[in-house]
């Protein structure tokens, strides 16, 4: 008797192995939603790709009180989710550092590294569109390097918040967010909210620079990058939501006006709000500017209302999001 041979359905291989790097401090649910959204990106390109992608996650839990680690355990039992324990004091960029270098240190060739703010939230499109950006970037200079997803404010896709920026004038520290154009493009800075970078970019310059407490070590990543000849993306579409949270220049400088000395004090004392990463990444990367901008750091501390007629009269404010 003759058995009719039937054709089996080879399985993908995967072909890039992805290591995704988060850190999280008290925002159980946003961390929760976050990763809820990265599994269903990742199933959604897999289901339609021609090679399969394979992400493990490595997650700072830097000193949660309200049960984030836990409750990503229980929540994606069937995920690789490595956690890594945070002191409570190492901040974004101290907290990202901890979890990239876990995931060099795991032994594992990453083809790529997957940055994510924990209150972003990607849309299924995110991983074609960050190949394409890569893809570009490659095309234009023959290196792979930095990809950043553009995102906007929830449900308002005309609002761009995070993605890269293009300087206007390096001299006055001006710069302008990047709009998606249906094409990716070249930019000088990139956010890290949403960020592939390739692993010849790590090998070569290592991972966010030790010195950064918190905020500006994405950006000063995007530089260096750049200076040694990675291309530095922004992706052709919108490709997730982050609210964008921060105190415009003229805002915060009108807060600290309002301020006792006392409170300005502790306010610019707090790694969130310190001069410190910005002085840190002028002396690194603009090192020109750095004995103006930190007489004028100490102008704003001791004096806004002097500091806000001088950088009124001088045009240093960056440009607005539109």
């Amino acid at each position: 008797m003759l058995f009719e041979e039937k054709e089996v359905p080879l399985q993908l291989e995967v072909m890039k192995k992805i290591a995704t790097i988060l850190t999280v401090h008290n925002r159980r649910e946003k961390t929760l939603s976050c990763l809820q959204h990265l599994f269903e990106a990742e199933q959604a390109y897999n289901q339609l790709a021609e090679e399969n992608i394979e992400l493990t996650v490595f997650l700072t839990d830097d000193g949660c009180t309200d049960g984030t680690a836990t409750a990503v355990r229980e929540m994606f039992v069937d995920k690789d989710i490595h956690i890594l324990q945070g002191t409570g004091s190492l901040f974004w960029a101290g907290g990202m550092r901890l979890a990239w270098q876990a995931a060099i240190d795991s032994g594992t060739h990453w083809d790529y590294y997957l940055l994510l703010n924990d209150d972003t939230y990607i849309y299924n499109n995110v991983f074609n569109e960050l190949f394409e950006a890569d893809d570009y970037g490659f095309r234009q200079t023959g290196r792979h390097g930095l990809s950043s997803g553009i995102t906007c404010q929830p449900g308002k896709k005309n609002e761009t918040t995070y993605g890269g920026f293009k300087y206007l004038s390096k001299a006055k520290l001006k710069s302008t967010i990047v709009l998606p154009t249906g094409k990716p493009q070249h930019v000088d800075l990139t956010n890290a909210n949403i960020l592939l970078v390739h692993h010849s970019v790590t090998e070569a310059i290592g991972i966010f620079y030790k010195g950064y407490h918190h905020g500006g070590a994405d950006f000063d990543y995007a530089l260096t990058a750049s200076h040694q000849g990675f291309p530095t993306m922004v992706t052709a579409e919108i490709c997730g939501e982050c609210t964008f949270d921060h105190y415009s220049k003229e805002d915060e400088i009108r807060k600290l006006c309002q301020m006792t000395l006392k409170d300005r004090k502790l306010y610019l004392d707090s790694p969130t709000h310190s001069d410190h990463d910005f002085l840190l990444s002028l002396r690194r990367n603009l090192p020109y500017r750095y004995p103006m901008a930190f007489v004028m750091r100490k102008v704003r501390f001791y004096c806004p209302q002097l500091y806000y007629i001088l950088n009124r009269m001088r045009g240093l404010y960056l440009q607005k999001i539109k």
